[in-house]
């Protein structure tokens, strides 16, 4: 893994692009572009977004994915294609402060068809849910001062936030399609019922467990720790790829060995090294912690959900 020591922005080219405001997205294959006269187009950011658009949206929206399946969301550079589809959508879902390049179409072409998530509810901050390393040797180079201002993005991760994010995104399609706006309404209250039950599970799942500590690649499961009375150890911080420090693998080791921690975390997107040198180092095992970024293998977002929960509970001997 490379620690990124400048902050990501748009190719020079898709910046003289965005400033005409007038570049149309190509249609011949690929996530959105073009046009449908009778269903809304959209725009979503990430893979989580498209699953609550898609959702909500039903048979009314076409939603394209500004991050390719298998692509590191933090990482992504649009290419004018991608610009063209902010520049041609009725409706852009995004979350201000998680992609930068995203953030600058939007401030330069989006203008009132923009729909932030992040303005539904307030973030946590990045140390939620775990340790606050606020000072330590090695804070930050693990990344925790990073992008949104020291905001965590992964709202997702906690199915009840989710779910007021689909309330608020149907209101905004019914303002795009008033003709329709019931249907967004009924689709929203049916996908809130479905998350519901993922929150019982999950509160039902952690409840008796024998240890609530979850030592992660990076901290994206601030949430997620919070909401189900979790505590996160992150290597890094909210950018997966930075590199942690030797002080502060010495400090995740320790913190490792005092709560017995028989499982390091690692995710799907990057690399697992850091993570195994650590189990290693302490006797643990490693497993995935899907913080569902990108598109499942398998699957969607619910179905990845309760994957998670399953490995959870195996990991903190939940009975």
């Amino acid at each position: 893994m490379t620690a990124r020591a400048t902050p990501r922005v748009l190719t020079a080219a898709t910046a003289a692009l965005l400033a005409l405001g007038g570049l149309s997205a190509c249609s011949d294959g690929g996530d959105g572009g073009g046009k449908d006269p009778d269903r809304v187009d959209v725009v979503a950011a990430f893979y989580p977004l498209q699953f609550l658009t898609e959702r909500i949206g039903g048979d009314r929206v076409v939603v394209g994915n500004l991050t390719k399946p298998g692509a590191e969301p933090h990482d992504l550079e649009l290419n004018p294609r991608q610009v063209g589809q902010v520049v041609d959508a009725e409706l852009i879902v995004y979350l201000t402060g998680f992609q930068p390049a995203v953030d600058e179409a939007v401030e330069q072409n989006g203008g009132d068809r923009a729909f932030d998530v992040a303005g539904v509810a307030p973030l946590l901050d990045a140390a939620a849910g775990g340790h606050d390393h606020q000072g330590e040797a090695g804070h930050e180079e693990a990344g925790h001062e990073e992008e949104g201002g020291g905001k965590d993005p992964h709202l997702w991760l906690d199915p009840t936030r989710l779910a007021t994010v689909g309330d608020k995104l149907a209101e905004r399609l019914g303002a795009v399609d008033p003709d329709h706006a019931a249907d967004y309404t009924a689709r929203a209250g049916a996908l809130r019922a479905e998350l519901t039950k993922l929150d019982t599970e999950y509160a039902e799942g952690l409840r008796t467990c024998q240890r609530r500590e979850i030592v992660t690649s990076h901290t994206a499961f601030g949430y997620l720790a919070e909401h189900y009375k979790l505590e996160q150890i992150g290597l890094t911080g909210l950018t997966p790829e930075a590199e942690p420090s030797p002080q502060r693998l010495a400090e995740v080791a320790r913190e490792a060995r005092e709560h017995q921690a028989g499982t390091i975390f690692f995710e799907t997107l990057v690399s697992p090294k850091v993570a195994e040198t650590i189990a290693r180092e302490v006797g643990a095992k490693t497993a995935v912690l899907d913080p569902i970024e990108g598109p499942p293998a398998e699957g969607d977002y619910l179905s990845a959900m309760r994957a998670n929960l399953q490995t959870l509970r195996t990991a903190l001997d939940c009975s």
